[in-house]
């Protein structure tokens, strides 16, 4: 539509590398425009318009990382054939991350769903109005393009996450991988599954490497590339879109939303209730390190080990 590119002309950006455009004008106000040129559009027909020129919506995101790693790359480069070497050999490849936490009870949860009317909410998301808490642990299968969420009731301590790894391999991973002799993590640098905490990495030497006899490699993804791992923008955003706009009153519509998320691409997750209780501040000191029988990479071992059993 010749009219429809000369008014946005002037009001257009654009990425020169993927060719994406978008205008700070919406799609009612360049129907008005147009009107006043005498063509006649409504905003329905602007958006299939402006879709047609390789205009989307867009918002913005957090992706501008305060520091870049100078390893950054390098360490982007030596898991990528990490995974691939354990995915041509068969082995599992998981991703794993926590969840935001989220209050359970009748809360205020942003997005919009179809009905006849909108749910009575809290006017303040007060801690104190909580029924409890669900931490989700999500635990996302590369080859299977499989998840599995474990929700958690107390804290999201190192603990925690090995615990909701073994729930996985004891109750899907053997199942797939009978054979499994290796079994490769990517995570963040941080958080409860971070490469500094010590308890993270005794709970793997104790809970995986020993109980199931398997080699445990980690790789962490570097400082600010969380937003690469595959269980953040493969798992959790999908299940953030299935419970958007829906109040999380209950356990039982925190499990069900997780587990009726689904996508075109065959992704299908589960989700188990995990009511352990965990204590922060957990100290492991240098004679339980020293139990731990771990391998550190040559390249860039703080970020990549292997815990051998």
């Amino acid at each position: 539509m010749k009219e429809l590119e000369l008014l946005l002309a002037d009001d257009t950006a654009g990425d020169p590398m993927t060719g994406l455009k978008w205008s700070r004008k919406t799609t009612h106000t360049l129907s008005k425009e147009l009107a006043a040129r005498g063509v006649a559009a409504c905003p329905n027909t602007v958006g299939a318009a402006l879709g047609e020129m390789a205009f989307s919506l867009r918002v913005n995101r957090k992706s501008i990382a305060e520091t870049r790693h100078p390893d950054r790359d390098r360490q982007f480069q030596y898991f990528s054939g990490v995974k691939q070497s354990f995915l041509d050999r068969g082995l599992p490849v998981i991703s794993v991350d926590s969840k935001k936490r989220e209050q359970i009870g009748d809360f205020y949860n942003a997005g919009r769903t179809y009905r006849r009317e909108g749910d009575d909410v809290w006017a303040h998301d007060f801690p104190s109005l909580a029924d409890g808490v669900a931490l989700p642990y999500g635990i996302y299968e590369l080859a299977r393009n499989q998840g599995s969420v474990v929700v958690g009731t107390s804290r999201d301590t190192p603990a925690f996450a090995v615990d909701a790894i073994e729930l996985w391999l004891s109750c899907y991973g053997w199942w797939h991988y009978p054979h499994m002799t290796e079994l490769l993590i990517l995570c963040d640098a941080g958080g409860s599954n971070g490469y500094r905490p010590r308890l993270w990495k005794y709970a793997l030497s104790l809970r995986l490497a020993r109980e199931h006899g398997i080699a445990v490699t980690v790789c962490h993804y570097p400082p600010g590339a969380s937003k690469w791992n595959p269980v953040d923008h493969r798992l959790f955003s999908f299940i953030s879109l299935n419970w958007a706009g829906v109040p999380l009153r209950n356990y039982e519509t925190v499990l069900n939303r997780i587990r009726t998320t689904t996508t075109s691409t065959g992704l299908t997750v589960d989700a188990t209730l995990h009511q352990t209780t965990y204590q922060k501040g957990v100290k492991i000191d240098d004679q339980q390190m020293n139990q731990i029988n771990i391998n550190h990479h040559d390249t860039l071992p703080a970020w990549n080990y292997t815990i051998e059993p």
